[in-house]
């Protein structure tokens, strides 16, 4: 069955008909519709326009994913100490089975930044997604999320052409991610969560070269950014050129969607300094809306700001006078 037909038969037909999608799709009054006002005598939702923030010109996201955010915002207030800019993005990652929470994200979009969802589909498998067995906890998080009425940024499988994580290249085919991503949209689409900017996530090339991008992509009608994981290596993964380079060729061969560096980080060492001042010109002079720094200690590297004051003054630095986007808006 090809991706078309499934997403035609199974994800409009099956789950409209079969998960109840029809009642909240036409029951009842819809929610305003991003940047619009409300007639109602209900409370005026949020300001903002879903196309200035999917689509910034001449401004960046600075982003950081930190353990305990955006569910406590103070691990964002101490990077933005840091480096004396605050963050207009704050990801976080939500396995599949796990309720959206709305709480966070409007913590988040009172701070003033747009949070980005890593979806990993932990406790299932991508096959199953495609087949139409998670459609309805698909749903229940989509009603969710138009329910909040709040801009994300959501990525479902980050990483996919890598074979570390259990929906990578050792357990799904390109053909299962691309039916899986359409059949997810397609629920969003049928429930009218149009409040979503979708990020397609690949790893960087050079971590799996024999995994060719293009037979992932989910199409342009179904993504909104491209998002790239990278991390740099004291040895020669040292320039924004080197790491991004060849991952972004790449990408520009099938789409011109926006790109964001959507989880990197320097390793600590001598050339910690020159790296993140080439991170941040990368993203400064690049075809690039910004960046999200992973800021952990995991596997045994210690990836966080806090302790490097070396690394700490050329972030600063490099950041000062960046424009950044203006997520929430008066």
């Amino acid at each position: 069955m090809t991706a078309n037909r499934v997403v035609g038969s199974l994800a409009l037909i099956l789950v409209l008909a079969g998960c109840g999608l029809s009642g909240s799709g036409q029951g009842g009054s819809a929610p305003s519709r991003p940047g619009a006002s409300s007639a109602s005598s209900a409370p005026a939702r949020p300001t903002f326009s879903m196309a200035s923030l999917a689509n910034p010109r001449g401004t960046k996201y600075l982003g950081v994913e930190a353990p305990g955010a955006p569910q406590s915002l103070s691990p964002v207030r101490a990077f933005a100490a840091l480096i004396g800019r605050q963050p207009n993005m704050v990801g976080e990652y939500i396995g599949f089975g796990q309720p959206f929470d709305s709480a966070a994200i409007s913590s988040a979009w009172a701070y003033g930044a747009l949070t980005y969802i890593a979806w990993e589909p932990y406790g299932t498998s991508v096959a199953a997604i495609a087949a139409g067995k998670e459609n309805a906890y698909i749903a229940r998080f989509a009603r969710s999320v138009r329910a909040l009425g709040l801009p994300i940024a959501l990525s479902f499988g980050h990483e996919m052409n890598g074979n570390w994580y259990p929906w990578g290249t050792k357990n799904a085919t390109p053909a299962q991610f691309v039916v899986a991503w359409r059949v997810i949209h397609a629920i969003f689409t049928a429930v009218r969560a149009d409040n979503v900017i979708w990020v397609w996530n690949p790893n960087v090339i050079s971590a799996n070269p024999s995994a060719s991008l293009s037979p992932y992509w989910p199409g342009n009608a179904y993504v909104d950014w491209v998002g790239i994981t990278g991390y740099f290596t004291t040895s020669y993964f040292d320039t924004f050129t080197r790491l991004f380079g060849p991952t972004i060729a790449s990408i520009r061969s099938f789409t011109s969607k926006p790109i964001l560096i959507a989880e990197t980080s320097v390793p600590t060492g001598p050339l910690e300094t020159s790296t993140a001042q080439s991170l941040i010109s990368g993203v400064k002079q690049h075809d690039v809306i910004g960046l999200i720094w992973f800021n952990y200690d995991k596997a045994g590297q210690d990836w966080r700001l806090g302790s490097r004051p070396a690394l700490r003054t050329a972030m600063a630095t490099g950041m000062a006078g960046v424009p950044l986007v203006k997520v929430s808006q008066p």
